[in-house]
């Protein structure tokens, strides 16, 4: 199993945080999982290494996918084709006008219209699911606009698939037990109303299950629903979010499913919706941090952050951007582990060069150059921090993902008082490591 997550370590080293005088735990844990096995003492670290070969990823959504995939928005689509994987996609009319092929509806729908929770079950365990799963093994075209690589040919070996953000207005208390699949009212049914509880989508889930563990040939990515901007009970939605994470795959017996919070990835952003907060310390993240799988929801809001222009629920360009960078490293390891090939990790961090000295006019835009170099990963997340003589922090400039070993540079315009100045370059590797060694230079204001 790959739950990349608290489950089934023997080991979690956890940092707790106060919100509102509780204490919160933020779960740092590795995703080692071997049936019948236990974790050595100390968490093991993880492959983050995209896959040697080109494999094949089916991804199956609605409009804030075709967002997150789309080059000029989250660029999920390029990254993955840049970290190996070959992508197709399914959306909106998928599985009618020989798209691929007249397949028998769901809802009255062609069966791609439909991508409820509820519908899950409808895909994956209903009684047109083997004719929907043959088609969508095989498939390999795009239904929206990315970039991606030449088809090496075979069949879809992982099956990625993601609810639209209704899906999280869920209702109902978090703790009542779901019912089986038999009687769940959620059974191939659309999000909302009053049967659109916790309990029945929990239930939707857990059936899931026994697809999954019939067909260890593929891997399952479950990107949890993305949040919106006002939510019925916000609460239920970030404990369906931790659960999908940390419990669902508790009993589970096979590493041939991984979940991406989704959610809690869009709930925290870096001061306003336009700016992420990748790379920082503080936020809400499920990310590679310090070698470790971090998923780390503690405080702040569980509502959307990241709301388009307008007040539109879609995630915005910074969001779906922060969630791209932060999935790539976790589903190289998902895979990895899946396959059983994976290679040791990487534990060392980047190292980070400022070979010129920088000279501005306070009013004026300076260019700052820098490289960050790394044995392992081809991009690491890089920030530039300028600091007075005194070492006190006067400005953080958060550069995203970059890439390793070229020179690199980010223009600046400079608004600090004359003075010398002294500016650090620091990054982190697709693992999560930090640097070992900080570049740094001498910043002249005149």
């Amino acid at each position: 199993m790959v739950a990349l997550s608290e489950s089934f370590s023997t080991m979690t080293i956890r940092t707790v945080t106060a919100r509102a005088g509780v204490a919160v735990a933020t779960t740092i844990a590795a995703a080692v999982m071997l049936l019948g096995a236990c974790l050595p003492d100390r968490a093991a670290a993880l492959d983050t290494r995209p896959p040697s070969t080109p494999v094949k990823l089916v991804f199956i959504h609605h409009s804030t996918g075709e967002q997150w995939l789309a080059d000029g928005h989250g660029g999920l689509g390029r990254a993955l084709r840049d970290e190996r994987y070959f992508v197709s996609d399914t959306t909106y009319g998928w599985g009618s006008d020989g798209r691929p092929a007249d397949l028998p509806s769901s809802r009255g729908e062609p069966i791609g219209s439909t991508t409820d929770i509820g519908d899950w079950w409808t895909w994956f365990r209903g009684p047109d699911a083997a004719l929907y799963q043959a088609a969508l093994a095989t498939w390999s075209e795009r239904s929206c606009s990315y970039s991606r690589r030449a088809d090496p040919g075979g069949r879809n070996e992982i099956v990625m698939f993601k609810s639209c953000f209704p899906n999280s207005d869920l209702r109902g208390s978090a703790s009542a037990p779901p019912p089986a699949i038999g009687s769940n009212p959620l059974r191939g049914q659309a999000c909302g109303g009053g049967d659109f509880t916790v309990a029945n989508a929990k239930g939707i889930y857990l059936d899931l299950l026994h697809y999954f563990g019939a067909h260890q040939e593929q891997l399952f990515v479950v990107v949890v629903a993305p949040p919106m901007q006002h939510l019925t009970a916000a609460g239920s939605a970030r404990a369906f979010a931790d659960w999908l994470v940390d419990d669902w795959l508790d009993a589970y017996p096979h590493r041939n499913v991984f979940v991406f919070d989704y959610f809690t990835v869009l709930t925290s952003n870096g001061g306003r919706a336009s700016v992420d907060d990748l790379g920082r310390s503080g936020g809400h993240h499920h990310r590679m941090w310090n070698g470790r799988v971090q998923h780390r929801s503690a405080g702040g809001r569980s509502t959307l952050a990241y709301p388009s222009a307008g007040g539109d629920d879609h995630p915005n360009r910074a969001g779906d951007r922060k969630a791209t960078a932060e999935l790539l490293p976790l589903l190289n390891a998902a895979y990895h582990e899946w396959k059983g090939d994976a290679r040791p990790p990487d534990v060392v961090g980047p190292q980070t060069y400022a070979p010129r000295r920088a000279a501005v006019r306070r009013g004026r835009s300076v260019r700052l150059r820098f490289r960050v170099t790394d044995d392992v990963s081809a991009t690491a997340l890089v920030s530039v921090r300028i600091v007075d003589r005194r070492g006190r922090v006067k400005t953080t400039l958060w550069l995203g993902r970059r890439a390793t070993g070229s020179l690199q540079s980010v223009s600046w315009r400079c608004t600090l008082p004359r003075g010398r100045y002294r500016f650090q370059v620091l990054a982190r590797d697709a693992s999560g490591n930090a640097q070992v060694k900080r570049g740094a230079t001498t910043l002249i204001v005149r």
